[in-house]
């Protein structure tokens, strides 16, 4: 019999890898990309400098920054078949199911992994993250009946995708506001769909599957799909006055309230203290609502219920308000948020290819041995999973 090693449930608090890509400190309310801290890349730079930063380590001077959003605006546009295919998805599947099959689909049309070549892989790069946007832009459209709109080469990365949504330009307050949103969601250390795309990578497969593993990943509600649980729970406790007794409810019964708690982050989340920040100025510039008042006396209700367990708002709770007051379907934030982590996922693919080795983890067996084959006819039938 083999040794025996420890078993720890998620691989809770077990490196799986060394990297310098981002840092998180989670009893002082620390997130870094590549060293800086978030606060200074949401309020100083734009997202497409911060995925140069995240993807080849290091800020761009302004001729490569201008190069790479010139190379991103250029490759914006998708294949024909590519729509074509999308046209065939049912109306009523998830964003996150399409945007997982078309990423897929990309692969098809650049299958060539020549991964040890420098400008496959920065054309990889590029390709995902100009192309990723247009096809969750498009299947939205698609998938009510209309054209896909085409992407408008006189706006930026942010700007251009609101744009793709609803064929009418945005305000500059909110693309300024969705551009630091995805500045805040590009990377976040090994977390579940950065583990995924991690594992995928090491097999050697190309950068197109890469992504698709981890945008499935991510579609759970557990990592990304958490946002669309916060508007929901907002709009079932329905007022002000509700707040207190559904958190007390939840509290008592042990459910789990969305928004709030975090495997890392024993204090608030940095990101959620900027996406406040930025959902006031959005309500400054629009007027408040009724979701954004619930969402706060729910912020202070848990927080002193849950406080002392380290339990405060995470990065989701903020973000659907803010897209909400963007004007964007709740089902599109976790696709939003995969546009946003495809740099960090691109990212930690790249490193793992300087130094890859397959993951081929270990398990702790706890199944029975030596057992007999049982002859068909002497089998007892027995439900399984219900059946």
């Amino acid at each position: 019999m083999s040794n025996v090693c420890e078993y720890i449930p998620g691989l809770e608090n077990i490196p799986a890898a060394k990297s310098s890509i981002s840092y998180v400190d989670g009893q002082e309310g620390i997130l870094e990309y590549r060293g800086i801290p978030i606060k200074e890349l949401a309020e100083k730079g734009s997202f497409l400098e911060c995925a140069y930063l995240l993807i080849w380590d290091k800020l761009p001077t302004k001729d490569e920054l201008e190069a790479f959003e010139t190379e991103i605006l250029y490759h914006r546009r998708i294949k024909y078949r590519i729509r074509d295919m999308m046209k065939c998805f049912p109306e009523t599947g998830h964003p996150m199911d399409a945007l997982q099959t078309s990423a897929a689909a990309l692969g098809l049309f650049y299958s060539r992994r020549a991964l040890d070549n420098p400008e496959y892989i920065s054309q990889a790069v590029v390709r995902l993250l100009a192309k990723i946007p247009t096809m969750v832009a498009a299947f939205h459209q698609m998938r009510r009946g209309n054209d896909p709109v085409q992407p408008n080469d006189s706006l930026g990365y942010a700007a251009n995708f609101l744009y793709m949504l609803t064929e009418r330009k945005p305000d500059p307050l909110a693309a300024k506001i969705f551009d630091v949103c995805l500045t805040l969601h590009a990377e976040h250390t090994m977390n579940a769909s950065t583990f995924s795309a991690m594992v995928t990578a090491s097999t050697l497969t190309d950068p197109y599957a890469v992504v698709a593993s981890a945008v499935g990943t991510l579609a759970g509600p557990l990592h990304g799909g958490a946002n669309e649980e916060v508007l929901k729970m907002l709009e079932e406790i329905g007022s002000v006055e509700n707040v207190r007794p559904y958190i007390e409810n939840c509290v008592a019964n042990k459910l789990k309230i969305m928004g709030f708690g975090h495997r890392v982050y024993k204090v608030k989340d940095p990101r959620a203290t900027i996406l406040q920040s930025l959902a006031e100025q959005l309500f400054e510039q629009t007027g408040r609502d009724d979701y954004y008042q619930i969402a706060l006396e729910v912020e202070k209700v848990v927080e002193e219920l849950l406080g002392q367990k380290g339990i405060y708002a995470n990065v989701d709770f903020y973000s659907g308000l803010v897209y909400r007051k963007l004007g964007i379907p709740s089902d599109l934030f976790t696709p939003i948020f995969a546009i946003a982590r495809v740099a960090g996922w691109l990212a930690h693919w790249k490193e793992q290819l300087a130094v890859n080795r397959i993951f081929r983890p270990t398990q702790v067996y706890v199944g029975s041995h030596n057992s007999p084959y049982i002859p068909i006819e002497n089998r007892v039938q027995t439900e399984v999973n219900g059946h």
